[in-house]
């Protein structure tokens, strides 16, 4: 498998996808999973290899809009909103518990109303942690993995965690200062541009957007309470990183090396456990789509075509075939 080093900027060699015109547009839908109303967006012959796409913090569904209309020829994309994020519903935390088991659940919910029999996991951020419980309670149907800045390793997490450990260890004293974070435009700029040196070409729309979801009322009490229970994650990385070792999951890593949140080493580090995981470290942020959705479609048609073979109708018809 080719593998690319911070050197080479990432760029995938791959086939031009050309051939991944849409053959269905973006269908939009909400299913009632886990006592939540469940918004995801859809492309995709509903028939062709599934993807199912798990966005991160503080981002939606909306964040995979870029690899639509690359990847739709070949694969159903399926991306969903967790409670709290996006269009899906907000319950307060009385009534919804906002751990990452309980979103995990929510999700395994959520395959089971789209009867999704198997299908390949894009995590990125939040879809780490979600990705990880998911793939685990489901390993006969999960059937690859993309990992897109995404941690399972403690040398993932950057200098800037030092503020959420802090806050692990002493809630009530700094939960005041991550909640003025949540809204700050410098932050959401942080997110999306990171160190890069050309801001001019980033939509302010991507962070503004972003405020303006945390902004809604009862966002801060959901997002603290995800953010204390992040530290359970920490718990659970012997035990993931276990199950990686055990399993072989083929595993595809596309890295942003501008992420100010999650480390280049967090990405190599999957190499432990998984040694013939394709490991892709991109001139990019940590929303890497933003920046080079076409290479990472590249990566992803390139990969998981072997594992994820396309017999369906869709795929048929683009190749010149008479559907069965």
């Amino acid at each position: 498998m080719t593998n690319k080093s911070a050197t080479h900027d990432g760029l995938c060699a791959a086939p031009d996808c050309s051939d991944c015109d849409a053959f269905l547009g973006t269908r939009y839908g909400t299913v009632s999973a886990n006592r939540a109303d469940i918004f995801y967006r859809e492309c995709g012959a509903p028939d062709a290899p599934a993807i199912l796409l798990l966005h991160g913090y503080p981002s939606s569904s909306r964040m995979f809009e870029p690899l639509f209309p690359l990847l739709n020829g070949r694969f159903r994309l399926i991306a969903p909103d967790y409670p709290g994020f996006g269009m899906s519903s907000a319950p307060s935390p009385d009534q919804f518990e906002y751990s990452f088991d309980n979103l995990a659940a929510t999700m395994l919910a959520f395959t089971d109303a789209l009867d999704l029999r198997e299908y390949a996991l894009y995590v990125q951020d939040y879809g780490g942690p979600i990705g990880m419980r998911l793939a685990m309670a489901q390993p006969d149907k999960v059937k690859a993995l993309v990992v897109q800045n995404a941690v399972v390793h403690e040398e993932g997490l950057s200098p800037a965690w030092a503020k959420r450990r802090a806050f692990w260890a002493d809630r009530a004293a700094h939960e005041a200062d991550l909640v003025a974070g949540l809204t700050s435009v410098a932050a959401g700029m942080a997110r999306h541009i990171g160190g890069r040196d050309h801001p001019q070409r980033y939509d302010p729309d991507l962070w503004m957007d972003e405020i303006k979801q945390l902004q809604r009322p009862g966002q801060a009490a959901i997002q603290m309470a995800l953010a204390y229970d992040y530290r359970r994650n920490l718990d659970s990385y012997p035990r993931w990183q276990a199950w990686l070792r055990d399993r072989q999951l083929p595993t595809l890593v596309t890295w942003g090396r501008h992420d100010p949140i999650f480390t280049v080493e967090g990405a190599w580090a999957f190499r432990r456990e998984l040694p013939s995981a394709e490991v892709h470290i991109l001139d990019a942020g940590h929303f890497a789509l933003n920046d080079l959705a076409m290479e990472i479609a590249n990566c992803m048609c390139n990969f998981l075509s072997p594992v994820m073979p396309n017999g369906s109708a869709a795929e048929r018809l683009l190749q010149g075939a008479r559907p069965s």
